[in-house]
């Protein structure tokens, strides 16, 4: 009997190659895609460069590269430098170049998300002046920041350091001038902010922050967490920091402080308040202080010691304008010897003096369970006062 069981159909073997071809297709046409993306990173930071520049800004690479196919776009920055001219008000003057170098920057973004950057940058960086050599030294074990909403308006910025280090740098010599185990900063559009009256807050964090050589105060480690809300921006162009400065002064601009807490060792110091700018580009506001501890470090001011060695009139000056140097020391001595010892006794209670004065120049009131004071800090066109006592003045923004 025949074999009647018909033959199989054969297959059109071009099925076969239907999903390879596919695949050879989407991997050209995504190569593609990431090659344009990778060319189009080239012309988009030279047109921020040359923008930046225009502010006073130059930044510069010795060597560029973008990697990270097929997924990412890196791009690395080596010899990485920036230079800056106009950024404060002394340098607008004078047009002195201030000029930062680090090893590298890194730079990721994946590309199914460009508009959230993620870089990392290697230490250590050196701060020299007026194109001269190194006159400080940055270090830090990590460092990275994000940014989300580029290349429109951002939306958000960190930038984190873990163990900064700043020293001073004289020839082969290191002094050192600020440490901290943690410092970040956050930024971020508040909520319900619009593009043309944007609102900015932020957020400083500094952990075990100490300042050296500049006043035994600031020597000993302190934590810090501030809170700001800034208003007065018109738009996010770049522009030289004086004339930033300037346009939110004409625009009354203001930096509201929400929170600003501080605590260094029994000290706890609370500050909220709003400050502004004057015409003349210095600060202006009141800040509500409530302080807890501050009979501990009133003997870390040193004023039992300036009392002994001779008051700088250019300390008077600053706490007392208008008394001369001269007129105290004559007054101690005239003191001893009235009564032999009287002005030595003068001299020893001074911290107590002005513990005292401090304390009667604000209020009661109790902070995280401790006894503290409570009085306002005013800026007066850069003037700092603690009441009618004149402690410091800020140098002009513009």
């Amino acid at each position: 009997m025949p074999d009647m069981t018909p033959a199989p159909r054969r297959r059109p073997l071009w099925r076969l190659f239907i999903m390879p071809a596919l695949l050879v297709v989407a991997a050209v046409a995504w190569s593609g895609f990431w090659f344009f993306a990778a060319s189009q990173v080239e012309v988009k930071a030279d047109a921020w460069r040359a923008q930046e520049a225009a502010s006073g800004r130059v930044y510069d690479c010795a060597k560029r590269s973008v990697a990270g196919f097929p997924f990412r776009l890196e791009v690395r920055c080596s010899g990485a430098s920036v230079s800056l001219r106009a950024q404060t008000a002394e340098r607008a003057a004078t047009q002195a170049p201030l000029t930062a170098s680090l090893g590298e920057i890194l730079v990721v973004a994946q590309i199914w998300d460009p508009k959230l950057l993620i870089a990392e940058f290697t230490a250590p960086a050196t701060i020299s002046d007026r194109g001269g050599p190194p006159a400080m030294m940055v270090n830090w074990s990590k460092a990275r920041s994000s940014v989300v909403g580029l290349p429109a308006v951002p939306q958000r910025a960190t930038i984190v350091f873990d163990e900064p280090s700043i020293d001073r740098v004289n020839g082969p010599v290191q002094t050192p001038l600020a440490r901290a185990r943690l410092a970040e900063l956050h930024g971020r559009l508040a909520e319900g902010s619009t593009q043309d009256r944007p609102v900015i807050e932020t957020v400083l964090k500094i952990e075990q922050g100490s300042l050296q050589d500049l006043h035994p105060l600031l020597a000993a480690p302190f934590d810090a967490d501030i809170r700001t809300l800034l208003s007065g921006l018109k738009d996010f162009a770049p522009k030289s920091w004086p004339e930033r400065f300037r346009e939110l002064q004409a625009a009354g601009g203001r930096v509201e402080i929400v929170q600003s807490r501080i605590q260094q060792g029994d000290l706890i110091a609370l500050a909220t308040g709003t400050l502004g700018l004057s015409a003349g580009g210095r600060l202006d506001g009141e800040l509500q202080m409530t302080v807890a501890g501050i009979e501990k470090v009133i003997p870390a001011l040193g004023i039992e010691k300036m009392l002994e060695e001779g008051v700088p009139q250019a300390t008077l000056d600053r706490v007392a304008p208008g008394v001369r140097s001269q007129d105290v020391s004559n007054l101690l001595g005239a003191l001893d010897r009235a009564i032999p010892g009287l002005g030595r006794v003068v001299k020893q209670n001074a911290n107590i003096g002005v513990t005292a004065g401090i304390n009667a120049l604000g209020k009661e009131a109790v902070l995280e369970g401790k006894k503290a004071r409570a009085f306002p800090l005013r800026f007066v066109d850069g003037a700092v006062f603690f009441g009618p006592l004149k402690v410091g003045q800020v140098p002009p923004l513009f």
